[in-house]
């Protein structure tokens, strides 16, 4: 019998310069995901909840998805691959909107390492910089971020565990 645990996030070693990871899977942006996320951040600008308002009144004559869900969509689908058993986020960089999303847009999201550099205090984590990219079912790059993460080295890493023991089965 085999026993396998799914991988959630990288160790510093495995992250290579030039490494690009494919997030899976998209996510389609429904009226609903859009007006749920601005009402629980109190964003009520009619352009994301008000179709009257968005056809006559603004310059995509529709509405528009809130930007910060965007970012927070991509950023959640890179977790898997990127931060998932990282110690911390430690910043964004730089934050960029290219084009605007729209109810029924299906998002997908990219990865490319760009450096890595081991801690100058702590010996057992590094900080590894990355770029993402989220696109649309057309292929539009609608939204870029840079961040830096802090990542354990693999031999200092905590043991993942769970709140039950190993006989279940």
């Amino acid at each position: 019998m085999t026993v396998h645990d799914r991988p959630f996030g990288r160790y510093f070693e495995d992250f290579e310069p030039g490494d690009i990871y494919k997030h899976w899977p998209g996510k389609t942006i429904t009226e609903f995901d859009d007006h749920l996320f601005c009402m629980m951040t109190m964003n009520h600008h009619p352009l994301h909840t008000n179709d009257w308002f968005a056809e006559n009144e603004t310059v995509q004559k529709k509405n528009v998805v809130v930007g910060n869900l965007v970012y927070s969509l991509i950023l959640g689908m890179s977790v898997p691959d990127v931060s998932g058993a990282a110690i911390a986020n430690l910043e964004v960089e730089s934050l960029i909107h290219r084009f605007p999303t729209f109810h029924g847009d299906t998002i997908y999201a990219e990865t490319r390492v760009l450096e890595k550099a081991e801690s100058k205090s702590k010996n057992d984590r590094g900080v590894v910089t990355v770029e993402t990219k989220g696109f649309n079912q057309r292929g539009e790059e609608v939204c870029y971020f840079r961040r830096k993460v802090m990542v354990w080295k693999r031999d200092f890493a905590p043991t993942r565990k769970r709140p039950y023991g190993d006989e279940v089965w």
